[in-house]
C-alpha cells in the first residue's frame, strides 16, 4: 500500500516538472504575422569629434609652469608640451629648431 502511494507521488511529481518546462514555446498564428510589418533596426549614427586646431604660442602664468632640472619653463596642455621663450615670455609648442635658438636654450 506504501509503495502505491510512493510511486502516485513521484508520477505526480514528475508530471509538474515536465509540464513546468521551458522547452514549450506558444505556437503562434501566421494571420498575425501576416498583418504586421517588420522594421529593420536604426543604426545609430555618432558624429566624431572635431578636435581643434592645436595653438602654435599661448601665454601661460610662469607660477602655473614647471621647472626642468636645467631650469627651462614648460607648460603641458591637452598633451602637447610647450616651452617659455626667454625673449617674449611667451610659451611655444615644441620643434626640433628650438634646440638652435638661443632663446630656448637653458642658463
Amino acid at each position: 500500500m506504501n509503495t502505491k502511494y510512493l510511486v502516485l507521488f513521484i508520477f505526480l511529481i514528475t508530471i509538474s516538472l515536465l509540464g513546468c518546462s521551458k522547452k514549450t514555446v506558444p505556437v503562434t498564428t501566421t494571420t498575425a504575422v501576416e498583418n504586421t510589418t517588420v522594421e529593420a533596426p536604426k543604426k545609430v549614427v555618432t558624429k566624431k569629434k572635431v578636435s581643434e586646431p592645436v595653438p602654435k604660442v599661448i601665454s601661460v602664468n610662469d607660477l602655473s609652469a614647471k621647472k626642468t632640472v636645467d631650469g627651462r619653463l614648460y607648460y603641458d596642455l591637452d598633451g602637447h608640451r610647450y616651452w617659455r621663450n626667454k625673449k617674449d615670455g611667451k610659451y611655444y609648442l615644441y620643434n626640433k629648431q628650438m634646440y638652435a635658438n638661443d632663446a630656448f636654450k637653458p642658463d
